[in-house]
């Protein structure tokens, strides 16, 4: 039996260490993670032609806002896609600015996705 006595304490007592009860982790495969890697890249490219476009050209600027404004969709992905892109572009877009998802478009896995969100207001 213990006595609490001021400045006292019980020896520390580790845990009981069953090695045989170690968690099993799985086989590392680094595959999709390359694919995965290899696809953003071709993503961060076709990110950067549009954000090339959108910093060098105030008319296609305004042509982007103005569509958005009016809510034409079509009119927005079509120049989005007017700029060379290759990726699948979701586009959505507020009285604040717009939402560019890039998505791979080959890959049937959905392994990657790239968000860029600018602000025009």
């Amino acid at each position: 039996m213990y006595y609490y006595q001021p400045g006292y304490y019980p020896p520390y007592i580790p845990p009981r260490y069953y090695p045989w009860m170690r968690q099993q982790l799985p086989v590392v495969d680094p595959n999709l993670l390359y694919q995965s890697a290899n696809a953003s890249k071709k993503l961060m490219n076709d990110a950067s032609i549009v954000l090339n476009r959108l910093s060098v050209s105030k008319e296609f600027d305004s042509s982007l806002m103005a569509a958005a404004q009016a809510s034409n969709k079509n009119e927005v992905k079509r120049l989005i896609q007017s700029t060379g892109v290759t990726s699948d572009v979701d586009v959505k877009y507020s009285p604040d600015g717009i939402t560019l998802e890039f998505n791979s478009a080959e890959d049937p896995q959905d392994c990657c996705k790239l968000t860029i969100a600018l602000r025009w207001r």
